[in-house]
């Protein structure tokens, strides 16, 4: 195999992934699954990932990825000529994996809590709590993340990132009602970039 396959569902969270490789210039397919986001994926899909997540990402060596931010970190680091992360050994380098862990931990986990809280209860009379305690943490997460958005409307140095895209599309998800304006301008420019668009227009115009 000499391509990347990503294993996705449109408006899920392989769109970073997918844009990541769309920024990149990386010769990649995708395998969409057809099962509505905030669903459950089939059984089957255990076979690609036991946790029955996506993303999945098939590396052209044969071996496969799950994690939506190690996958970011690897992608950037197999192209380093396309810039689209600080390179190891460069003074950002370790504000980039920073932010992207704290995206993951604990802007997504936050996500997942709200779409999903009946995994993280076993008293059925606590979703709702569970569900409310996750959209207040997740803004609370989202307001450390506005304050650290650089003088160049992006997490780190002057263009964007694969981190810039990840938290463009969490926060699409987390602050419905755009309350934070550094992260909507992200959002927005990320929306409009010539090679992120058509994938964000892909994933996310056709869910208004």
């Amino acid at each position: 195999m000499t391509e990347y396959v990503l294993h996705n569902r449109r408006g899920s969270g392989g769109f970073a992934v997918e844009a990541a490789l769309a920024m990149a210039g990386a010769d990649f397919r995708l395998a969409d699954i057809d099962a509505p986001v905030s669903t459950p994926l089939p059984e089957s899909f255990r076979a690609i990932n036991p946790w029955k997540q996506v993303p999945v990402l098939d590396l052209p060596d044969g071996t496969r990825m799950t994690e939506t931010a190690a996958m970011l970190i690897h992608i950037a680091d197999a192209f380093p000529r396309a810039g689209i992360a600080p390179a190891p050994g460069s003074p950002d380098r370790a504000q980039f994996l920073r932010w992207t862990a704290f995206l993951a931990t604990n802007v997504y986990e936050s996500v997942l809590r709200r779409v999903y809280p009946d995994r993280y209860t076993d008293d059925p009379a606590g979703v709702e709590a569970v569900a409310s305690a996750a959209v207040r943490r997740g803004m609370e997460a989202l307001r450390v993340v506005e304050d650290a958005i650089g003088p160049h409307g992006v997490l780190l140095g002057e263009r964007l990132s694969v981190a810039d895209v990840y938290l463009a599309m969490l926060h699409r998800w987390v602050d419905k009602r755009e309350a934070l304006p550094r992260c909507t301008a992200l959002r927005r420019r990320v929306a409009a970039d010539e090679v992120v668009g058509p994938v964000w227009r892909r994933h996310f115009d056709w869910q208004g």
